[in-house]
């Protein structure tokens, strides 16, 4: 068995702009896990992708549109995204999002 800790004090921050920043922790071919960071008002504008994605709120308040429809969420909360539906979100109280994609997202390395 083999696995590789990835510690997130050696791995850079991506300043997306307008207050969010992105640090890919850990991923192989088949996973990823992202983690997302928001000050208040910071806006992750509505896009798709071909991946699962699965999003925990670990800290914050965000209102997330999915499809059109508006989803508010907090800690602990749990959002499940299946491939290629519309979603984004604005960021109500600063806090950090850990997202999960499957297959890995290339385009963010």
């Amino acid at each position: 068995m083999s696995a590789n800790a990835v510690y997130s004090k050696d791995v850079p921050l991506t300043d997306l702009g307008g207050g969010v920043t992105r640090r890919v922790l850990a991923y192989q071919p088949g996973l990823m896990i992202v983690e997302v960071n928001f000050e208040a008002g910071g806006v992750g504008s509505v896009h798709t992708h071909p991946h699962c994605q699965n999003t925990y709120v670990k800290s914050g308040r965000f209102r997330f549109t999915v499809d059109g429809e508006p989803v508010e969420v907090g800690p602990g909360d749990t959002l499940a995204f299946t491939p290629d539906i519309p979603h984004g979100t604005l960021c109500l109280e600063a806090g950090t999002l850990i997202d999960v994609f499957s297959p890995m997202r290339e385009d963010f390395l």
